[in-house]
């Protein structure tokens, strides 16, 4: 009986013991899809509940519950795909709030501009 339950214990101790792998990013949208304004080039995307966000989102008075999607940095607009200049070496993203003239872009979604 001993041996049972502490067979038992193990077992359980090994399935909450292991990772559940975390937040994952969204699966990348064609450009044609983004229908909240042009495509965004940032710098970088976090996920909205990265720890480190929170500051940011206090400074800029906004509630943490309220955002969700990625939220990406330093964004500006990719006005034409395709044309010459107009590509993005970090992350394209379609973003449903950039109101913070490109230093912040909230709710956004990876795009995958070779759709």
């Amino acid at each position: 009986m001993q041996f049972t339950l502490i067979t038992a214990l193990a077992l359980a101790s090994v399935a909450v013991a292991v990772p559940t792998g975390g937040p994952t990013t969204p699966t990348p949208i064609p450009a044609s899809q983004c229908n909240t304004g042009p495509v965004q080039c940032c710098n970088s995307t976090q996920d909205a509940k990265s720890p480190g966000l929170a500051t940011i989102f206090a400074l800029l008075g906004l509630n943490v519950g309220d955002i969700t999607g990625l939220v990406g940095a330093t964004c500006s607009p990719i006005s034409v795909i395709g044309l010459p200049g107009n590509s993005c070496s970090a992350q394209p993203v379609c973003c449903t709030n950039n109101t913070f003239n490109g230093i912040v872009a909230l709710g956004c979604t990876p795009v995958n501009l070779n759709l």
